[in-house]
């Protein structure tokens, strides 16, 4: 197979792409996400014929969605963001574009597309961590991605690291994403701002004073300037991130950690004391290898790429 679409849905846009065998977007676009699940899936559809028309010898499409998909890569079990429910994707998508499909969860996409492209494309065994809003993932395991027996593995936001903790959109309490996410890193700041006005004076500069609603950006840029409150703040999220970590290692042992999402743009800020964490939280210390901890190197793209390649070697 050598064209294929790849197409990564999200909440409020799908973006579609013309993927070729060494991972390269040919040609793109997008379209928002319909709020009604079913004019979601007309729009995918409108999105790959746009691209067929381009690029007429695609032989294939793979459709990165949210949610859980079943072992067979057909049906969407569930996406609480666009009100899937036991939604036959697959057929949908084939029956309005003629075209064979694949369809798999979005951060595995992802993770595939880092694995076969990316910041793992060396390795045979890794893990990608997405820290956004929330934490998402995938695992590739002896150069297989690893959905498990219902198809549903990779769920690691939703690891359980306190007992009756902070509660979780999943209804759970103390899930990994409560505590090692940009959502938390938003909480830290806001409620180490609150605590000490002096201390995080430059936070709440960046946001004219204001400590309930400081956001990412503002703590980023004043650990960027190397204020010690905000650096904390960074500190905190990558102490939570690396004892994630250190359990992950101690059910996979991958070669690698790929932190990939938006909170991972601020580079070494949450690189080096995630590494640090991992290192300090690692069962077995300094008497086990240790995987190396990077950067995502795929940026937007790995979602639209990594469904793409799926479709061809799926």
């Amino acid at each position: 197979m050598g064209l294929t679409i790849g197409v990564d849905v999200g909440g409020t846009k799908i973006a579609a792409g013309v993927v070729d065998e060494s991972g390269r977007i040919l040609a793109r676009t997008r379209v928002p996400t319909p709020a009604d699940p079913q004019w979601a899936v007309d729009a995918i559809a409108h999105a790959v014929r746009e691209l067929k028309e381009q690029y007429p010898d695609v032989a294939g499409v793979g459709v990165g969605a949210p949610g859980y998909i079943n072992r067979e890569r057909s049906t969407v079990i569930m996406a609480p963001n666009i009100a899937w429910e036991n939604e036959p994707l697959k057929q949908r998508i084939e029956e309005l574009t003629g075209l064979d499909t694949v369809i798999e969860n979005d951060a595995n996409c992802a993770a595939w597309a880092e694995f076969r492209f990316g910041a793992a494309a060396e390795h045979d065994d890794m893990v990608l961590i997405t820290v956004g809003t929330g934490i998402g993932g995938g695992i590739v395991l002896e150069g297989r991605l690893h959905r498990g027996r219902f198809g549903v593995a990779g769920e690691i936001g939703h690891l359980n690291m306190i007992p009756d903790g902070l509660p979780c959109g999943c209804g759970g309490k103390g899930c990994w994403e409560q505590y090692a996410s940009g959502r938390s890193l938003r909480r830290y700041g806001r409620e180490k701002a609150a605590a000490d006005p002096v201390a995080g004076k430059r936070m709440l500069d960046l946001n004219d004073g204001v400590a309930e609603t400081i956001r990412g950006i503002h703590i980023t840029e004043a650990a960027e300037e190397g204020d010690p409150l905000a650096l904390e703040c960074y500190e905190e999220v990558a102490d939570w991130l690396g004892r994630g970590m250190a359990d992950l290692a101690a059910l996979f042992d991958p070669a690698v950690f790929v932190l990939g999402g938006g909170v991972s743009d601020a580079g070494r800020l949450l690189l080096d004391p995630v590494a640090k964490a991992f290192e300090k939280y690692l069962t077995g210390g300094v008497h086990r290898p240790r995987a190396e901890v990077v950067l995502a190197s795929m940026g937007s793209a790995a979602g639209i790429v990594g469904a793409g390649d799926l479709a061809r070697t799926a």
